[in-house]
């Protein structure tokens, strides 16, 4: 799965690597150098970069790029994610994630990798089975491996290497068995205002209508269909009240019947 992966700094400089199934040359790092200087930002670098023998997936994180190398096709995502699980145990390892602490803790950091990748396949991952194998460092232990030439790896197999929950150990047993939970309860309304036309003032629609050249006289009683839309409105029970017509001998008979449909509107005239 994954073959070798690469820590990178701002400066474009690889500062650690680190090698399971077979030593991959630092040359292929060349593809994601190429890709870094087209990106304008340092986050836009793909996350994905194909070459011609391998797959180069890398994740940013405090100014630090974790590329790994791939020579099958794998998900990227399950890649990926993987990666962030590896920042997120340095971080919790050392209490902060930088190319400085990484190089003191050099030993520890392999020491980590060798237990979280088995033949470039993930193994253990928690935190809680990491630090049974390998115990955080601090001072005074860092002094007593100094002169006595042990390591941070433990003696025992982690309980929760067997756990079918991996964050929890093994023959863990309780008094009363309680989960709480925090119901959230989202409420999701369109609304919309509902009003009425004033009838102190009533809205008017002007328009004219013209007969093409050369057209024939229209009948003397006509329809005339009316179009019209007004934007953000929706309207229904529309009334009639009155039509006016100018320029023409003829006057529309009184009353005039009210349509309850909106949108296209029919008057007789």
């Amino acid at each position: 799965m994954i073959h070798s992966l690469f820590l990178i700094n701002a400066s474009g400089d690889i500062f650690l690597e680190k090698h399971w199934k077979s030593v991959v040359s630092r040359s292929v790092c060349d593809y994601f150098f190429e890709a870094l200087e087209r990106a304008t930002e340092p986050e836009n670098v793909p996350p994905v970069i194909p070459t011609p023998h391998h797959y180069l997936i890398n994740v940013l994180r405090h100014r630090i790029y974790f590329v790994a190398v791939i020579q099958s096709e794998v998900p990227p995502l399950f890649v990926i994610e993987f990666l962030h699980r590896v920042v997120d145990t340095f971080q919790d390892y050392f209490g902060v994630c930088t190319e400085a602490a990484i190089k003191d803790n050099v030993v520890v950091v392999y020491e980590l990798l060798e237990e979280m990748l088995d033949n470039g396949f993930p193994l253990a991952t928690e935190s809680n089975i990491l630090k049974e194998l390998i115990k955080p460092p601090t001072i005074l232990r860092t002094v007593v491996n100094t002169i006595t030439g042990s390591t941070n790896v433990g003696e025992q197999l982690p309980t929760g290497q067997l756990s079918v929950v991996p964050w929890r150990r093994t023959g863990v047993k309780y008094t009363n068995n309680e989960a709480y939970f925090d119901v959230v309860e989202e409420i999701d309304l369109l609304s919309w205002d509902v009003g009425k036309i004033n009838p102190q003032k009533l809205p008017s629609l002007k328009g004219s209508m013209s007969l093409q050249t050369g057209a024939s006289k229209p009948d003397e009683n006509p329809t005339i269909n009316i179009q019209f839309k007004i934007q953000q409105l929706a309207i229904s029970g529309l009334k009639v009240n009155r039509l006016d017509m100018y320029g023409e001998k003829y006057k529309p008979f009184k009353g005039i019947k009210y349509m309850t449909k909106a949108g296209k509107f029919q008057v007789r005239t």
